[in-house]
């Protein structure tokens, strides 16, 4: 039996990731060597739990950059091991001691809890100066990426500073019923990136004008497949709306860790550079997705609808098949978020996985079954205009723009794990 560990006690190569056209398809994660628990596996199921328990109140990017913040500080303590200790045992004490640390820093009434996950890990890890020096690296990293990134912008009260909303005009973003609530998440193009240059690096053109031929054709297809009780939109496109209308965070959360799980024959580095990268790049398209969101403050479908125009007479009883959220339009968050997953994974575990299962908490009693990252993204698309809430432009606008920021952060990902 080793002997107890705790946190005080304890306290004491870079791989550049680049889109490959030949990735591997993803598999079934092969059996941990000698019974011990995977280590990214078992910190990755913390992350998640601790987040879900602790961040239902923050915004999306909040919870994204601590996802980020403690798989950096996980990814950089795996670059170097010192001579004469034993690898495996040196990385999986260094992956905890980053993750709990900086867990422990952001989400600290979860403590006892990260307390607990670290106690289990060192108790799979034979004592020595391996699990030491690990664990001591991995907190070290763990404080030194939250020294850098401290004041970036990130927090919930910067992510939702004030917007002052625009005079009332045909295609100008207004307050949406029935809260008429104020703009969220306007903050967030203010923030600072992990890897991109600024937020508007890949700012997205313009969105076409209400008039034109695009726009009405799209905002047709809202008018009529959105609509709550609309008559054309079948009972499976129901499903699927109801399906993405749950948090994009949340519901990637499971194929991320699919990917992870295929990934386990890699070295353990790797595998937290998908997690950490993954997530960098999350944290880098909600900033990009804010800054054209409020550079082109896009009224939604429901404004739109309700006001009239060009050929599309006013319909101020049109009600969506949920609430629409209170941003505008143009791009859509969740198809961001869905471009710039697909892209990352598709990078580093292939295009293709094992099949597997995804529930939501918008659709009980529904179960979809995946073996593609682009079957996810083509639903988000799909999903967000049978809601009622997105135009298919805003749609496309979003996975163009994610998946333009993913591929930037996959050629830049060495600074990300670069000691600073």
């Amino acid at each position: 039996m080793n002997s107890p560990k705790t946190r005080a006690a304890l306290v004491a190569s870079t791989a550049l990731l680049v889109v490959s056209g030949a990735a591997p398809s993803a598999a079934a994660a092969p059996a941990p060597a000698h019974g011990r628990t995977s280590v990214a596996l078992a910190w990755y199921d913390t992350t998640a739990d601790t987040i879900a328990t602790a961040g239902s109140s923050l915004p999306p990017v909040t919870n994204s950059r601590t996802w980020a913040v403690s798989w950096i500080a996980a990814a950089r303590a795996l670059q170097h091991v010192p001579s004469g200790v034993d690898r495996r045992d040196y990385q999986d004490a260094a992956l905890a001691g980053a993750v709990h640390r900086a867990l422990v820093e952001l989400v600290p009434t979860r403590a006892p809890e990260l307390d607990a996950a670290l106690q289990q890990t060192l108790d799979q890890i034979p004592d020595g100066p391996a699990e030491t020096l690990g664990a001591t690296a991995g907190e070290r990293q763990a404080l030194e990426v939250l020294h850098d990134r401290e004041g970036d912008g990130l927090d919930a009260a910067s992510v939702n500073a004030p917007f002052t909303v625009p005079p009332a005009a045909p295609g100008v973003w207004q307050p949406t019923p029935p809260a008429f609530a104020p703009a969220i998440q306007n903050g967030s193009r203010f923030a600072r990136p992990f890897l991109l240059k600024s937020a508007s690096q890949f700012r997205l053109p313009a969105p076409p004008a209400p008039t034109s031929e695009r726009y009405q054709t799209d905002l047709k297809e809202v008018r009529d497949f959105g609509e709550l009780n609309s008559t054309v939109r079948t009972a499976r496109q129901t499903d699927t709306a109801n399906f993405w209308f749950d948090s994009s965070l949340t519901l990637w959360t499971k194929p991320i860790r699919v990917a992870l799980a295929a990934t386990s024959h890699q070295p353990l580095l790797k595998q937290a550079e998908l997690v950490a990268l993954t997530n960098a790049t999350l944290v880098d398209t909600q900033i990009a997705t804010s800054d054209s969101k409020y550079t082109y403050p896009l009224w939604r479908p429901v404004t739109a609808i309700g006001t009239g125009v060009g050929e599309i007479p006013a319909d101020p009883s049109w009600t969506p098949l949920h609430t629409t959220p209170a941003h505008p339009d143009y791009p859509s968050g969740h198809n961001t978020y869905a471009g710039a997953t697909e892209t990352v994974l598709t990078a580093l575990a292939g295009r293709r996985t094992a099949p597997f299962t995804l529930t939501s908490a918008t659709a009980p009693g529904v179960v979809r079954t995946y073996t593609a990252w682009h079957q996810l993204t083509l639903e988000n698309m799909d999903a967000r205009v049978w809601l009622g809430i997105h135009t298919r432009l805003a749609d496309e606008a979003g996975v163009k723009l994610g998946t333009d920021v993913a591929r930037y952060g996959l050629n830049h990902a060495q600074s990300l794990f670069q000691e600073h």
